[in-house]
């Protein structure tokens, strides 16, 4: 099978998506946000024929958009860590990314994907000390997620624990949007 990305999606739905945003810029501002940036970011991954792209969809059965070629997978119950792992067991060489960064294209998903050529895992970093991608190769651990404190300061940290003993390659740190001082963040530095 070919390397795949896995984009997380929230099925775009008013009052459902981006919630800590919508609570600062409302419920309307945040529904647009999160549209406008899937959307790019879907053309700019469906039209790269380096990998194949993917949408993991929550909740189950909610129907989503999606570009030509694009194929649409649930995600499935449990935490994110759980959510993950499962999407990435669907391919030999596999990314996980979120809609929720603007700085995100195909050239970093292609550089992740030629990281795990001497590389075991690849991960994005985030400013506020997540991650923004993960690409696992064939040999990974077998719960790679496993004691994470999502939505925290330390989820790459905890993350990069479980991966101990094996090669790890970093991204460029990139910032995802979860409140309004991140959007306001984004838009100073354009």
């Amino acid at each position: 099978m070919r390397d795949t990305v896995f984009v997380f999606v929230r099925a775009p739905r008013l009052g459902t998506v981006k919630r800590r945003l919508a609570g600062e810029i409302g419920d309307r501002a945040a529904l647009r946000f999160h549209g406008a940036t899937l959307a790019r970011l879907l053309r700019a991954l469906a039209a790269d024929r380096r990998f194949a792209t993917v949408l993991a969809v929550t909740p189950d059965g909610a129907r989503v958009a999606r570009p030509r070629g694009a194929a649409v997978v649930a995600q499935g119950a449990g935490d994110l860590g759980a959510r993950m792992h499962r999407a990435l067991r669907r391919a030999r060489r596999a990314a996980v990314v979120g809609c929720d960064i603007p700085g995100l294209g195909a050239a970093d998903v292609a550089a992740a994907f030629g990281a795990l050529g001497d590389a075991h895992a690849c991960f994005g970093p985030a400013v506020d000390g997540g991650y923004w991608l993960v690409a696992l190769g064939p040999r990974r651990p077998a719960r790679p997620f496993a004691g994470v404190r999502w939505s925290s300061p330390h989820a790459l940290a905890d993350t990069l624990a479980n991966f101990r003993g094996r090669r790890v390659a970093l991204l460029r740190e990139l910032r995802d949007v979860d409140c309004a001082a991140d959007l306001r963040a984004m838009s100073s530095t354009r």
